[in-house]
């Protein structure tokens, strides 16, 4: 079961994406909070309290991280190294959730240590469904260690 302080942090430059995303994320409200971060560099101030995210009460660590490949400033991929290279980061389940298809970028995913890859539907219904299962399983189903 989900806990109370559920966080999950959502790297994605798509307006429209972020809102169907929260959407399905909010249905039967099992998160507290959901974090909407519009590139790379942002997420990392953001994982790693830099800057406006300095404050712990105002950045809390995710419960999952969502992240799209193709970001602003700085690659998806490159911020999915950066994360599962840092021991107090890795532990946190990344989603990644993008509309690439493309072999190679699936196995390039993997490698850098992604927990999940997971293709946008360009259908709005069956991307809200996607959604929701992604929460059923990674927030309720699956166990996630609290201080990794």
């Amino acid at each position: 079961m989900a806990k109370n302080n559920t966080v999950v942090l959502l790297i994605e430059d798509n307006p429209d994406h972020v809102l169907l995303i929260k959407e399905a994320l909010a249905v039967n409200n099992i998160i507290n909070e959901i974090r909407v971060v519009e590139d790379g560099e942002e997420a990392l101030d953001y994982l790693f309290r830099r800057g406006q995210y300095v404050d712990p009460q105002e950045s809390p660590r995710p419960t999952l991280i969502i992240l799209d490949i193709k970001l602003p400033k700085m690659d998806g991929q490159e911020v999915l190294k950066i994360i599962k290279s840092d021991p107090g980061l890795k532990h946190i389940p990344v989603i990644v959730l993008t509309t690439t298809t493309q072999e190679e970028e699936i196995v390039k995913s993997y490698k850098n240590g992604a927990n999940s890859y997971i293709t946008k539907p360009i259908d709005p219904q069956e991307f809200f469904d996607k959604i929701k299962k992604l929460k059923i399983y990674w927030l309720i189903t699956n166990c996630i260690p609290e201080n990794g």
